[in-house]
């Protein structure tokens, strides 16, 4: 779904993505995890089309996204870091406003389906802003589902929840793997280890290890994913 050839992004005298090769298959969740500044959010930001690399090249379904950007995103979505909703507007006014930016009509069966698969009925006429935490971040990723993307990004989905809206949360996107292709970006390790089918590692703009959680864990020769991942991501034999 996803391939790159020698992906790089410099910001003057900083190289913060160098020579990034990197293959995702359809249907796969696949987190990317790093230090701050390791690169991983430069790179989240190239393959969905929003910073133009300085070389290199991103290919989704075949298709060079240099050539192409307006037809890659019709394809693509992102749910950031922070909730994107409108916090006046009711439940159900977001997902009108959201289906209105992809022209979709109001009895759209796709609005049906995100508002039975999120377990929106109940919270519909509330106004977004009352919601709680949790909430906002489902309505987040709901809205992010309209246009029935075949990709989604998903930007540290949980930070800030606390423990039983992050497994909620967990179940939502979950519930999305294998349907769609889901990039994930996260600070937090059990949320890597449980979601991922596969995770690559970055380091100073470096993709240094790739694999699924548990080869990871042995590549590191560690007890947990996060052992794996502190000893990997500080200097552990690269792949």
């Amino acid at each position: 779904m996803i391939r790159t050839n020698n992906l790089t992004k410099r910001f003057k005298d900083k190289t913060a993505v160098n020579s990034l090769n990197l293959t995702i298959n359809k249907g796969e969740l696949f987190s990317l995890l790093g230090v701050n500044g390791a690169g991983k959010t430069t790179t989240v930001k190239m393959l969905s089309t929003l910073i133009t690399p300085t070389s290199g090249e991103i290919f989704i379904k075949g298709i060079n996204t240099a050539e192409n950007k307006a037809e890659i995103r019709k394809i693509i979505n992102i749910s950031p870091q922070e909730t994107a909703i409108a916090p006046n507007l009711t439940v159900m006014e977001n997902i009108e406003f959201m289906s209105g930016v992809y022209a979709l009509p109001k009895s759209s069966d796709r609005i049906e389906k995100l508002i039975n698969d999120f377990k929106l009925e109940e919270i519909l006429k509330q106004k977004a802003k009352t919601l709680s935490g949790g909430w906002q971040r489902r309505l987040s990723i709901a809205l992010s589902l309209i246009n029935d993307p075949e990709i989604l990004f998903l930007d540290e989905p949980t930070l800030g929840l606390d423990v039983l809206a992050r497994r909620e949360l967990w179940s939502v996107i979950n519930g999305l793997k294998g349907k769609i292709t889901v990039i994930l970006t996260t600070h937090y390790m059990e949320e890597a280890e449980k979601l991922s089918d596969r995770v690559g590692i970055m380091s100073k703009g470096h993709l240094t290890h790739i694999g699924t959680p548990q080869e990871l864990i042995e590549a590191a020769q560690a007890k947990s994913f996060e052992d794996a991942f502190v000893t990997l991501a500080n200097g552990g034999e690269a792949l």
